[in-house]
């Protein structure tokens, strides 16, 4: 088990050297902290709420534009290269490689959110925060960034652009976010909707309440998005 995991592994490692050595990394975790640290402090300064609430409830939209900015050079980059080519001519499968691709942009995007522990030290200091709904929240991002990561890494499977992939993912990630913005404007019949919201369902979980539908909607989307990204590259193979 151990030989057939390594290469998945091997292709992270490479993917997030590769992360560090180019701006764009820097780039999308300085203006996601700068943008967090602003909206923190604002509410511990101005408003005296030590809490993460408001932190929590902007992360979904902030990864729709994050998740597609750390993916959409994962394959089209290689594909416009021709890097990928002599990739798949290793001994390794296409699942393989888009779990490790996977990795790699899940690890990146925990990497990006780590810093806002800082946030989470103020607040110990000064007061005894309700941990349960702090908790669920980095329960929930680390979800959340699963199923927005997987939805990059099949728009960059599906583009030899990175620009149209890097738009395209923001367009399905944002779709999957308004659902559940949209939905109270819409009749009663299409209630539903709000289900197919990666927004809806983040938010069940930051309360600190861990329900199961809420981690079986984002299992879904990454195993769906996954599956997708294989056949897209196995038909191009």
């Amino acid at each position: 088990m151990r030989n057939s995991q390594s290469p998945a592994f091997s292709i992270a490692r490479r993917e997030l050297k590769a992360y560090f050595t180019g701006p764009i990394a820097y780039i999308v975790i300085t203006i996601f902290l700068i943008i967090t640290g602003v909206l923190f402090f604002n509410n511990f300064f101005l408003f005296n709420q030590a809490e993460m609430r408001n932190l929590f409830q902007l992360l979904p939209f902030m990864f729709t534009f994050a998740a597609p900015a750390v993916t959409m050079r994962l394959f089209s980059e290689e594909r416009y290269s021709g890097s990928f080519e002599i990739l798949m001519t290793f001994p390794v499968s296409t699942l393989q490689v888009v779990i490790g691709k996977f990795i790699a942009a899940m690890v990146f995007l925990m990497v990006m959110i780590t810093p806002t522990l800082v946030y989470l030290f103020t607040i110990l200091l000064v007061g005894r925060p309700d941990m349960g709904p702090i908790i669920g929240g980095y329960a929930g991002a680390i979800l959340l960034g699963g199923a927005s990561a997987s939805v990059g890494l099949l728009t960059s499977a599906a583009s030899k652009n990175q620009i149209v992939a890097l738009m395209t993912g923001f367009a399905l990630n944002f779709f999957l976010w308004l659902l559940g913005k949209i939905v109270i404007y819409l009749p009663d019949r299409l209630a539903f909707l709000q289900y197919l919201s990666t927004d809806f369902h983040f938010r069940n979980i930051s309360r600190g309440v861990i329900d199961l539908r809420d981690i079986i909607y984002f299992l879904s989307i990454i195993a769906l998005s996954i599956l997708v990204t294989v056949k897209i590259i196995d038909e191009r193979r």
